[in-house]
């Protein structure tokens, strides 16, 4: 008995030992993960249905805050469902498993892998981050068919959108088991082969340029030609009605964004530090680029350029805002601003596609430019991170240029093939069984009153 009695509190140190070594989420971590996730969500609601909402005529003004503000919250609702387990579960390389499905099995103790060994975030942050990127990322394609598409229609193109093609897309980019799974060549190459097929391939996306911008991007040129020309296009006026709430919500896109950028790095460390100053300049390079080239080629910089190239220098940075040194960002910011202004001019007419508010010509554009330029700046030598080695637990040594923009490029072309297929088979489907496009009629009135029976202003 004093032997039993003796080792009792031996037990129970080792108990305490035993689960004290798991993982705990750091309160700081946990903290940012947070704030970002609100900045996510103030990017959309009311960031960019009021960057949309200035760009389109007054009359349709309220149809677009209303497409934006119901798809946000329809996707959020779709991702806990089913969304979060088809994109961050185990399956195969390209789409995941149901072993999530209404979150099931999650609860506040659960955690979710950041990028550094023995570092987690509760999950249930890890599922809300993700869920306003996915969310985002569907409502960035309304602004192609503004002021002509159906409410209905647009509610439905965007869930089986969503369900297509930006799910399969993130599991392929983003699923891995985590690293610390990884603790030699042979469970890294177990990790390889149960992770998604671009993220195996070596494709570098930080916090979304193909998964949210090339894939919406894309998907906007598609229903821009599909849906076809608003009625009065090029021969009636269709400028912009506020450039004032497109300016806010410009401001509010770029304050949302360090959330977007730094907030992917899942984790209050060093390198979302370095997320956050790469997005601090993206930003100024690309509004600078856009103000400056525009005042050369045109005579006068205007207030919706200086928007435009701060959301272009934007795009661009995102896929390597974890891996660009501070001057690639503004190389890169400037190079996409520049990139997107030949986009929305030139690009535009050569397409003859009615994108209405120029989601391929920045998001898409912009995506595919950064996506290619962070298999360049991402180089050591050019004050890039390179990458790392997670059997070692150290940075990688050597850095093929060539090779990684190789990789970048297969990546690029991957999501613009997937996502055109689906955004034409999905834009078949609504328009088959509950039509795409409003009237003639409803449209020359305005959706505003036409869809919704209110008026922006009186």
């Amino acid at each position: 008995m004093k032997r039993l009695l003796f080792c009792l509190p031996l037990w129970a140190l080792l108990c305490t030992s035993a689960i004290a070594a798991a993982p705990i989420p750091n309160k700081a971590d946990s903290a940012w993960m947070m704030v970002s996730t609100l900045l996510v969500m103030l990017m959309a609601i009311p960031g960019l249905a009021l960057f949309y909402g200035g760009l389109v005529r007054s009359k349709n003004m309220l149809s677009i805050l209303m497409q934006v503000m119901v798809l946000f919250m329809l996707i959020s609702v779709a991702w806990v469902i089913y969304g979060y387990s088809f994109a961050f579960t185990g399956g195969n390389a390209f789409f995941g498993g149901i072993s999530k499905l209404f979150l099931q099995g999650i609860t506040p103790d659960s955690t979710a892998a950041t990028f550094s060994k023995g570092v987690v975030i509760p999950e249930f942050l890890f599922i809300a981050f993700q869920g306003t990127f996915a969310a985002i990322t569907t409502t960035l394609i309304v602004g192609s068919f503004a002021e002509r598409a159906r409410f209905g229609a647009v509610i439905l193109f965007g869930l089986l959108w969503f369900t297509l093609s930006y799910l399969p897309i993130a599991h392929m980019v983003w699923y891995w088991d985590g690293p610390d799974a990884i603790h030699d060549a042979a469970s890294l190459e177990q990790v390889t082969r149960q992770a998604g097929w671009l993220w195996a391939r070596g494709a570098l996306d930080f916090a979304g340029g193909t998964v949210v911008h090339i894939n919406s991007g894309i998907a906007g040129l598609v229903c821009a030609y599909c849906i076809g020309k608003r009625a009065g296009y090029r021969t009636v006026g269709m400028a912009p009605h506020s450039l004032t709430l497109t300016m806010v919500g410009a401001a509010l896109l770029c304050v949302g964004w360090f959330g977007f950028n730094a907030g992917s790095a899942l984790e209050a460390n060093g390198t979302a530090a370095l997320a956050f100053i790469n997005t601090f300049l993206g930003a100024a390079a690309g509004t600078l680029a856009w103000t400056f080239g525009e005042w050369i080629l045109k005579g006068k910089p205007s207030m919706l350029g200086a928007a435009s190239g701060a959301v272009a220098g934007l795009v661009g940075i995102t896929p390597g805002c974890g891996y660009a040194g501070p001057m690639g960002a503004l190389a890169i910011g400037s190079i996409t601003s520049l990139v997107c202004i030949f986009g929305v001019t030139r690009l535009k007419n050569w397409l003859r596609a009615d994108d209405a508010l120029d989601v391929f010509g920045v998001h898409g554009l912009g995506g595919i430019t950064g996506a290619l330029l962070t298999g360049i700046f991402a180089a050591p030598s050019l004050g890039g991170t390179g990458l790392f080695d997670y059997v070692k637990n150290a940075a990688v040594s050597t850095y093929s240029i060539s090779q990684q923009l190789t990789i970048q490029a297969e990546g690029v072309v991957i999501t613009l093939v997937w996502s055109a297929i689906i955004s034409l088979l999905v834009y078949g489907i609504v328009n088959w069984t509950v039509g795409f496009r409003v009237t003639e009629e409803d449209e020359r009135e305005g959706l505003d009153t036409t869809s919704h029976g209110e008026a922006a202003y009186h």
